[in-house]
């Protein structure tokens, strides 16, 4: 175990890259939730407004809308 942990001399740049990349991953998945809240409470406004969804219509799709 202790060979599979032993970094060398560029431990610290290495344990650092991985730092950077885990918090830029981790800061994604937290925008993405932080996005998909903002649209859903958009959405949900806009149809209580009485705007509806074209694909809620039921045309066929060749109909124009």
């Amino acid at each position: 175990m202790t060979e599979l942990l032993d970094l060398g001399p560029h431990a610290g740049f290495i344990l650092t890259c991985y730092a950077i990349t885990l918090a830029t991953i981790g800061g994604l998945f937290a925008w993405l939730a932080a996005d998909r809240s903002r649209l859903t409470s958009a959405l949900a406004k806009l149809e209580a407004e009485g705007v509806r969804r074209r694909s809620s219509r039921g045309g066929s799709a060749g109909e124009p809308t």
